[in-house]
């Protein structure tokens, strides 16, 4: 769900304003927070850096309770600059309340970190050391949503998780791999009563090493008897060390050592380490890929947007890669349409589908943003995306998601029809929902830029024209057959081939299917032109770029070809007039040039993608054949498969079912592949994981006791 706007603003509440929490020296370079972070990350284990790798080690990951205003993380990022290590740093903040960057934004100037019109031109002159840091986070728009938004930054050195919503329910489903534990923990001032809860600290302490600290600041305002004092017999019960942050706040103090004698209590560590395994059994249905970064390197079959965003995940921890290609270039797939919509999908419930896309699309957005700082020519645009209904069933639907939730604003508003024409520059006559931080992309160009980056960042080798047709796996290691060549060993192999997915004689059973889609291209015309926003409705229209306009697109299943096909051109220009009538600008479309793209889309029933550890679909049937089928045995039969590892192919992945959306949910779910193979914390939750899982069809039939 997401949270309810205050009735003046969509910040965070007022109470949680954390103007006085410390002393007004506490943020500056030489005192308080900034000598704590130093002193902290020069105590983690460093990493070395080989060739133009990165750091060959799981990020190092550092966690807070409470965001506050925001200082803290920048105080973090900047030690690490200024100490320039290689390390990769992780730091997961879990706050209560959702933010937006207006919110951030307000504070850091007020907190004369970000400068405003109304500051001194001396102050100006020499801006605040943590002012760039302050204007790239604002420029990821982290926005007002329940769930975790990572954030990346300095090629993937610096990560930062922020996880909005209950604070139980964030650490209680978060998949932590025993490599990517917790180093140390910062509760904020403002949640010093907050983490005086047994099931928290318990929850903080399965996802901790057993030799992380609890770090807190009192603050100026705090008695002795406060949070703290209460907070130390709690810390000790769950086997945590408490320690004022005061220890090391001074220039010349000692590294910090545990103040709360007699330190941590080795029944305490078992406790965690039990409930640790406990959690991770009671998602046996849902295996999740563990490994490391290795020197070997690991092998991606596929050339599309989903590999090469893999790889470029991969490649900022470090990981090289040899990619399998069949075509002669990248991006001859799905990905290589001219232009592509990127926004959220959302439903009136805001359900798991809705709340994985808007964490999705934010992360596929900052991945572009990083990309264009990075200089590669990317065609694209921001305009935002206009959705309207094309008949009454869907006005009522749309209607329905409006009216369903108070969605942040930053995420997506209803408009007038009035507003509507303004947005779009062209007549529609229609009120809509505004998806404002959307917009249009070259998928191409974006696939493209990714593995370029990649391949500055680590070792990638290409092999394109390299049609890979059958996979096998012998002695613990996966070789990979071509017509003339066999490749290997992998260890690791992941299929991210999009239409080839089902192609090999592992994946053939996956329950995803293909569409074809046929994008048809639209000369520019005066009036059409004037466009300037995406438009969705009965199909979609992007805003006009080299001279074309992209209209689509066709939806059939299973197609014998993918041919050029007039009759789904012309399908394409009746959905548009369809949803918008005979508008100036819908008339001037022409479609006589018979200019057109067609690609397959896999697609799956429940519009996830498939991420994860390959299934062993033979080996789940005949586990399910050998068990006894009765109502009897029915709670039987649900534990079993709700605790017992589900049979995977070792060392095999998939990453596919992207859908028409993949623009959107591809480089999230990339992402949380890379983190998990390389022993991170991804960002998604176990319910989330086990939604993307490629068991997840027998699965749910299974865990409710059904038949297959």
């Amino acid at each position: 769900m997401t949270v309810p706007a205050d009735k003046a603003t969509h910040h965070k509440p007022e109470h949680n304003k954390p103007a006085h929490v410390y002393p007004a020296t506490y943020h500056r370079e030489q005192s308080g927070m900034g000598i704590f972070w130093r002193r902290l990350l020069e105590q983690l284990p460093s990493s070395v850096q080989t060739g133009k790798a990165q750091s060959k080690m799981p990020a190092r990951v550092l966690a807070q309770l409470g965001l506050g205003s925001g200082d803290e993380l920048l105080g973090l990022w900047h030690a690490q600059r200024q100490l320039k290590t290689n390390t990769r740093l992780q730091l997961a903040v879990f706050e209560s309340e959702a933010i937006d960057a207006t919110w951030l934004q307000r504070h850091w100037e007020d907190a004369g970190i970000l400068a405003t019109e109304h500051t001194p031109a001396a102050a100006r002159q020499e801006p605040h050391p943590w002012s760039p840091l302050a204007e790239q986070f604002i420029r990821a728009c982290p926005a007002r949503i329940i769930g975790c938004q990572r954030l990346s930054f300095d090629d993937g050195r610096f990560i930062v998780d922020l996880h909005f919503g209950p604070l139980l329910a964030s650490l209680s489903t978060l998949a932590v791999q025993d490599t990517g534990l917790i180093h140390e923990w910062f509760i904020h001032p403002q949640y010093l009563d907050s983490s005086r809860h047994e099931k928290l600290l318990w929850q903080m302490a399965r996802v901790s090493r057993d030799d992380a600290r609890l770090w807190h600041a009192a603050g100026p305002a705090s008695s002795p008897a406060s949070g703290a004092a209460d907070l130390t017999g709690l810390a000790r019960k769950t086997g945590f060390a408490l320690v004022d942050i005061a220890q090391v706040s001074q220039a010349l103090a000692p590294e910090p050592t545990p103040a709360s004698a007699p330190g941590q209590d080795a029944i305490a560590l078992q406790e965690r380490r039990a409930l640790r395994h406990q959690t991770r059994t009671h998602q046996g249905f849902c295996p999740l890929p563990t490994a490391g970064v290795s020197h070997s390197p690991i092998a991606i079959i596929g050339g599309g947007l989903a590999s090469a965003h893999l790889a470029l995940s991969l490649a900022e921890r470090g990981q090289p890669l040899t990619l399998f290609c069949q075509d002669a270039a990248l991006a001859q797939g799905a990905s290589g349409n001219k232009q592509g919509a990127i926004y959220p999908l959302l439903t009136p419930e805001n359900g798991p589908l809705s709340r994985f896309f808007q964490q999705a699309f934010l992360f596929s957005r900052r991945r572009l943003q990083q990309l264009l700082d990075a200089g590669y020519p990317i065609a694209h645009d921001f305009c935002g995306v206009l959705q309207t209904g094309h008949d009454d069933r869907s006005q009522a639907r749309l209607d329905k998601i409006i009216q369903g939730q108070d969605w942040p604003a930053e995420i997506a508003t209803a408009v007038t029809a009035t507003e509507a024409n303004a947005i779009a520059k062209v007549s529609l006559d229609k009120a809509g929902f505004y998806y404002p931080l959307g917009g249009w992309v070259s998928p191409a160009q974006y696939t493209r830029a990714a593995l370029a980056q990649a391949a500055r960042l680590a070792r990638v080798e290409q092999r394109l024209n390299t049609e890979i047709q059958r996979l096998e796996y012998r002695d613990a290691a996966w070789y990979l057959h071509s017509h003339r060549h066999t490749f290997g060993p992998f260890a690791r192999v992941i299929l991210a081939g999009g239409a080839q997915l089902t192609r090999f004689e592992q994946t053939k059973s996956l329950q995803i299917s293909g569409f074809r889609g046929q994008v048809s291209h639209i000369p520019a015309r005066p009036k059409l032109s004037k466009l300037a926003t995406v438009l969705c409705a009965n199909g979609y229209l992007t805003p006009l770029d080299d001279n074309f306009h992209c209209m689509g697109a066709s939806y059939v299943k299973d197609a014998p070809n993918l041919d050029y096909s007039p009759a789904e051109q012309l399908e394409n220009l009746h959905k548009m007039q369809h949803s918008y009538g005979n508008k100036p600008w819908v008339e001037e479309m022409d479609i006589r040039g018979h200019a057109a793209r067609v690609g397959v889309r896999m697609v799956t029933r429940d519009h996830f993608p498939m991420m994860g550890c390959a299934p062993d679909v033979e080996a789940i049937l005949a586990a399910y054949e050998q068990q006894e089928h009765t109502n009897e045995r029915r709670h039987d039969s649900q534990h079993q498969w709700q605790t017992r590892p589900a049979p995977i192919h070792t060392g095999l992945y998939v990453l596919g079912g992207l859908g028409s959306r993949g623009l959107s949910s591809g480089p999230l779910a990339a992402e949380c592949l890379a983190a998990q193979l390389c022993g991170e914390t991804p960002p998604l939750d176990y319910p989330s994981l086990a939604l993307l899982n490629p068991n997840r069809m027998w699965m749910r039939k299974l865990l409710k006791g059904k038949a297959l």
